[in-house]
């Protein structure tokens, strides 16, 4: 076999892995519809099962991070942000529905347009700011399709917003961990302040059920273990062929999983309104258009020297 053809072979491995972990994020949304628990438990639950297996992982393979103290509170503060976006997307769900927590999640790259060039301090870009109201347009109009859901939606916006603002965090500290090493301390940091600010989320969130059920177990094991831990492995591992940027893109995919394992599933088709579904093709067509002008500026820009 030529090494261009294990090259091939390598980069199609690579992108049905990339594929496999967005599909299985997919299910993120599902899970949590399905777990009793309310939306703080299964955030709790989720960062301690997954940092407790990431760190046995780690230990194993005698890789276990050793950092400095203030390395430990800038990753554990955007493993805050992780936190707070997962917690207001299982909101979201609880709130109003898969589909919508999903919609809005997908506004991500969105949001990011607009963050990273305020945090990074580098020019913006206008068009993917018209590409960001056109979405914020079908967001306006899911939130007055359903009044009921009108919670969901706010919920759900707060929800991307975080996950793009830790995302822009993230990729600044990328290069100089690993990948693990800022997973273990970012999932444990998270699980860490939620377990503080616990006795005051109660007073907020009252629920009678702490300990989940079998089926609840169940569920958080596959949450944790899979749509969590395996996927981040698969994503990690198709990087060593895909670029990130490529991955970034793929990604625009997983909200739409989500809403097809909604309606297949939890039978979410009943119950959206055509005011959902015309905000909803809104949105995912300006994220559809957004991508290709992502790809085509990417292509442009040029080639930096080694």
């Amino acid at each position: 076999m030529t090494s261009d053809s294990n090259h091939q072979l390598q980069l199609r491995a690579a992108f049905l892995k990339m594929h496999a972990a967005i599909f299985l994020w997919g299910f993120t949304g599902l899970l949590g519809k399905l777990i009793q628990l309310n939306e703080g438990l299964i955030v709790w639950y989720r960062m301690l099962i997954s940092s407790i297996v990431i760190a046995i992982m780690l230990y194993v393979g005698r890789s276990m991070p050793k950092l400095k103290r203030g390395e430990l509170i800038h990753i554990g503060g955007i493993g805050i942000l992780v936190m707070l976006h997962w917690l207001t997307f299982y909101g979201s769900i609880k709130l109003s529905s898969i589909s919508v927590a999903m919609i809005c999640l997908s506004s991500i790259a969105l949001f990011s347009s607009v963050i990273e060039p305020l945090i990074n301090r580098s020019k913006f870009d206008y068009t993917e700011i018209v590409f960001s109201v056109a979405a914020a347009g079908g967001i306006f109009i899911i939130y007055h399709a359903d009044t009921g859901s009108g919670l969901g939606v706010i919920v759900g916006v707060i929800s991307a917003f975080l996950s793009a603002l830790f995302s822009v965090f993230n990729k600044r500290i990328a290069g100089r961990y690993e990948p693990l090493t800022i997973s273990l301390v970012e999932l444990s940091s998270g699980w860490l302040f939620l377990t503080l600010l616990f006795p005051i989320y109660m007073m907020i969130q009252e629920t009678e059920q702490f300990v989940p059920t079998l089926s609840d177990s169940i569920y958080l094991l596959i949450l944790s273990l899979v749509c969590t831990v395996l996927t981040w492995i698969l994503s990690l591992q198709a990087l060593r062929h895909v670029s990130a940027y490529t991955l970034g893109l793929a990604l625009n995919l997983e909200p739409v999983y989500g809403i097809i394992l909604a309606v297949l599933f939890a039978g979410e088709g009943k119950i959206l309104s055509s005011g959902f579904y015309i905000g909803a093709i809104i949105i995912l067509i300006t994220v559809l258009v957004h991508t290709i002008y992502k790809f085509r500026k990417n292509k442009r820009m040029p080639v930096p020297m080694p």
